[in-house]
């Protein structure tokens, strides 16, 4: 009776102390998601339904997949860190945030809200938890639309010398063509080389995806996986002068109207999957060479 009553004592004792660390769980989740749902309402509502976001979703839920499957060789270095490292790092990006909420500059605010919450990720499991999810924690930036500061610097020169380029290679075949800064004149239309024909949203929603098939299929191959990356940028460009190339002469032999409908938007689309499938018989092509000089190397 009395190893009996102590056991059922032991069990009561530890019924009592899981209570609160369950209440603990609870509200720090119940934190999170108060504190990432309107950020995230904001972003998917003022980026995702245009183009140049348009690989949010596919980013956030391949990125939580790679959370997932990554975890649990993580879990085995997960430790807690000194509670003033944390206290430090949400000092510094909480106030942000509020300002960014406040005055509603959506780039900011969605990463600060993700450096945010990698700081919580940070308290629970540590850093050398968090150097085990680092491409997963990197690659879900790509949720988040640049700061217009930046896409504005990038653009304007991508922008004129994408219209510099159309202009001289239809030149060549005889179109009356012209052109001045980003617009182009071609016979009696008026064309204006915008934002999202700069090639930067091709770029990025390229890079984002590219960088999750070369780590899902050369993770163990850095050196071949970072050859890989570097035709990103040149296919991303290519793939975005045939869509302005394509866009110009629809509006010559078909009109603006066909050329600014349901057609501007496909050939952005169509563009982009092309682009995709350029990086992937890129792999396809340059593997086989690598292998044989990189393993003739290594003999």
């Amino acid at each position: 009776m009395g190893i009996l009553a102590l056991k059922a004592g032991e069990g009561s004792s530890t019924g009592f102390q899981s209570g609160p660390a369950v209440l603990g769980w609870v509200a720090l989740l119940v934190g999170v998601l108060l504190f990432l749902i309107p950020t995230m309402s904001f972003v998917i509502s003022e980026t995702w339904s245009g183009e140049e976001g348009a690989h949010g979703p596919i980013v956030l839920f391949t990125g939580l997949w790679l959370l997932w499957r990554e975890w649990p060789e993580a879990r085995s270095e997960a430790q807690k860190p000194p509670i003033i490292r944390v206290v430090a790092l949400l000092a510094v990006f909480l106030p942000l945030f509020i300002l960014a909420r406040i005055t509603q500059i959506v780039e900011l605010e969605g990463y600060l809200m993700y450096g945010a919450l990698l700081t919580v990720l940070y308290s629970v499991i540590g850093g050398a938890a968090m150097r085990r999810l680092w491409f997963p924690l990197f690659y879900l930036t790509f949720v988040f639309p640049p700061p217009e500061s930046v896409v504005a610097a990038v653009t304007t020169p991508l922008k004129m010398e994408l219209s510099r380029i159309s202009i001289a290679f239809l030149d060549l075949f005889g179109y009356p063509i012209g052109g001045e800064g980003v617009r182009i004149f071609i016979g009696q239309y008026e064309l204006l080389v915008a934002a999202a024909c700069s090639g930067l949203n091709s770029i990025i929603s390229l890079t984002a995806i590219s960088l999750f098939y070369i780590y899902i299929r050369h993770q163990a191959d850095w050196r071949y996986a970072g050859l890989l990356v570097l035709f990103i940028l040149p296919v991303a460009l290519a793939a975005n002068f045939l869509r302005v190339i394509i866009l110009i002469l629809l509006t010559y032999h078909a009109g603006e109207a066909a050329a600014q409908g349901f057609l501007h938007n496909f050939a952005g689309i169509f563009m982009f999957a092309i682009a995709l499938v350029v990086i992937f018989a890129l792999d396809e092509l340059i593997r086989p060479i690598w292998q044989r000089t990189v393993g003739h190397a290594n003999d």
